[in-house]
């Protein structure tokens, strides 16, 4: 079987790859700790147009994060790649990180899920900022998950520099009742949070953020940094508190980032990782953290080596449409029964950077069923009317 995909002037021909025959490892890695920011299953019966409340099928959404712990990998809930801010309201929000919670509980897995400040219809001081953010942070705390303090639109709009933004998350970090992971998610994945930290200098930011950790280390867990800049990342973990960790949100460079510079035990530098590029890889993720945990570096670098080209088409400009190539990726493998999204955001991506999608997963072994993908391809080509 040979399989036709579309390019921007024509058509490539590929073949299909074997299936891999993936090790599950449902125990957490030794040396590094993984989260996958997983994404949504809308149900496809439900009016998921744009503006509209999430429906969600709870089914294969909640399926897709178990198959996320049979990889040994933690779950990243209500973040970014779930459509907060881009679909996914508070109240669906809510049901999630507690159906989710729960799911982790019985399976002795990771969660942390973000709170931020969506629910708020309208906030014009920075007491209605700091107010939202402890109701969501207080609801997390209450599901049994981990928090992860999001950065907040409203914080971004309103604040007048450094100091409204240490005002806040002092609030937060001194009622937190355990270690939160602080998430800088950079303009790339959401622009109405250009100059967050109060500065669009991003040295100057970075030092407003270091300060504020340094200030709360017991209170931190870990700070995840999504600017896509590896050279900014190691930089600001040099720069950490022992026992702070980093977590790389860095979806084009998290092979060497995860790696670091010291040794497979955890020496030197390194970070861990919270990713939405995980939840398309799973599989060959945990590959590459058995390996490392095995001390083969060799092999940890083969694991990951194909994944990277994949998840960099992923998070192509505009990158904060990721999270179609991600739903697109599930579709094919048999995770969801539709390729529909929250918001009707299935249209975020074009026809040709999907197929491109297809034959990158290919090229990484990480389709599940070549048959299944290359028929719901087809299906996807035929109903945007290309034909060969």
């Amino acid at each position: 079987m040979r399989i036709h995909i579309p390019t921007a002037t024509g058509w490539e021909t590929i073949d299909p790859q074997e299936p891999r025959d993936w090790v599950r490892h449902p125990s957490a890695y030794s040396s590094r700790v993984a989260f996958a920011a997983a994404h949504v299953v809308a149900d496809p019966r439900g009016e998921n147009v744009p503006g509209a409340p999430a429906i969600i099928d709870w089914e294969s959404t909640l399926a897709f994060r178990r198959g996320l712990f049979e990889y040994g990998l933690g779950v990243a809930e209500a973040m970014d790649t779930a459509q907060r801010n881009m679909g996914l309201d508070w109240p669906a929000a809510q049901e999630l990180i507690s159906r989710s919670a729960e799911q982790a509980r019985y399976f002795g897995a990771r969660i942390a899920s973000g709170a931020g400040t969506d629910h708020l219809t309208s906030a014009t001081t920075i007491d209605d900022v700091r107010n939202g953010y402890l109701d969501q942070v207080a609801f997390v705390e209450s599901a049994g998950s981990q928090v992860i303090v999001m950065a907040s639109r409203h914080l971004a709009a309103i604040a007048s520099g450094p100091d409204d933004y240490r005002a806040v998350y002092d609030a937060i970090l001194s009622q937190v009742g355990e270690p939160v992971i602080l998430h800088w998610l950079g303009e790339a994945f959401d622009p109405q949070l250009a100059g967050y930290w109060g500065s669009a200098d991003v040295a100057a930011a970075t030092d407003t953020f270091i300060e504020l950790v340094e200030a709360h280390a017991s209170k931190i867990d870990g700070v995840k940094v999504s600017l896509l800049s590896a050279e900014h990342e190691i930089g600001l973990r040099s720069r950490l508190p022992v026992g702070v960790r980093m977590y790389t949100g860095d979806d084009f460079n998290y092979p060497e980032l995860i790696r670091g510079d010291g040794s497979a035990d955890g020496g030197g530098h390194h970070s861990d990782a919270l990713l939405g590029a995980f939840a398309a890889i799973a599989p060959a993720a945990s590959a590459a953290l058995a390996a490392l945990d095995a001390g083969d570096l060799a092999g940890y670098d083969a694991e990951f080596a194909p994944t990277l080209a994949l998840s960099r088409h992923l998070f192509e400009k505009p990158t904060f449409y990721y999270k179609t190539g991600i739903a697109f990726l599930s579709w094919l493998n048999g995770y969801q029964p539709g390729f529909t999204m929250v918001g009707g955001l299935q249209s975020a991506r074009g026809v040709v950077h999907l197929s491109k999608v297809f034959s990158l997963a290919n090229d990484a072994r990480l389709l599940v069923d070549p048959q299944l993908a290359a028929m719901r391809l087809g299906l996807l080509l035929a109903s945007a009317g290309i034909e060969r």
